[in-house]
């Protein structure tokens, strides 16, 4: 079975607090974008392997990515068989897409379709939850506003008719989700973000922001570049996404 996780964009992001558990809490929007995706292909088989490829591989071991262990999340919960699975990715790594979580996001369902295992949308995100603070929202993949460590949603209705997105990435430059998180200080921005998405488009810029700007635009000034590149192209509003250092750009039709 072959599919294609997509990425997502954040719309706004707020940093609440460090929590008990050593996360922070956050508010966001998530939403789904098709700009980049990646291509996944899982099959059943007599042993586990696993196969990693595409220009934004940068070799890490594929044992530990994000679809190997959703099989063993499952392996451990079911008795599936073992799978093959090859990986070509497309989608920029360390660019706050969370092109990752898609693809671990993605291989829970797969692999629950290939073996009936009938897990309905609810208990893909627990496991999914497990496997990371991102992964849950690829098992919905519509907007949603998020809190918690990201895995809390409700919905939300936002004033986009009429409007496109478009993501770009730097060539070259990569943000940790800890090196952001190092930067940000002890408290992110007091913007209400509800509040701020309640006003049309044209009011965002200034009122939706991303707290990581502060602390990753100092240091990586070609991502604070492309923001305002996106703007000088005609964009309405503009932000990084996530921890970056994807800069995305919201324009009129």
């Amino acid at each position: 079975m072959t599919v294609f996780p997509n990425v997502k964009l954040n719309l706004g992001l707020r940093v609440l607090g460090v929590r008990e558990d050593g996360y922070h809490d956050i508010e966001t929007v998530f939403i789904p974008y098709y700009g980049f995706c990646d291509t996944l292909e899982i099959v059943p088989s007599h042993s586990f392997g696993i196969n990693i490829s595409g220009p934004e591989y940068t070799g890490w071991d594929p044992a530990g990515d994000l679809t190997a262990r959703a099989w063993r999340l499952l392996r451990s919960d079911f008795n599936i068989n073992p799978v093959h699975i090859e990986l070509e990715k497309t989608s920029p790594v360390g660019a706050g897409l969370g092109g990752g979580s898609a693809d671990g996001a993605f291989a829970l369902m797969v692999i629950s379709d290939l073996f009936s295992l009938g897990l309905r949308p609810g208990k893909l995100a627990e496991y999914a939850a497990m496997l990371g603070s991102d992964c849950p929202f690829f098992i919905y993949n519509t907007p949603v506003f998020a809190t918690g460590r990201g895995e809390i949603f409700e919905p939300v209705q936002l004033p986009l008719d009429g409007f496109r997105f478009e993501a770009r990435v730097p060539e070259g430059v990569h943000v940790s989700t800890k090196e952001a998180y190092a930067g940000l200080g002890k408290a992110g921005s007091s913007t209400d973000l509800k509040t701020a998405l309640r006003g049309p488009v044209s009011s965002w810029r200034g009122s939706v922001v991303n707290d990581f700007e502060a602390s990753v635009f100092p240091a990586h000034p070609e991502i604070a570049a492309l923001k305002e590149k996106m703007y000088a192209d005609g964009a309405v509003f503009a932000a990084m996404s996530g921890s970056g250092s994807a800069v995305f750009g919201i324009f009129e039709k």
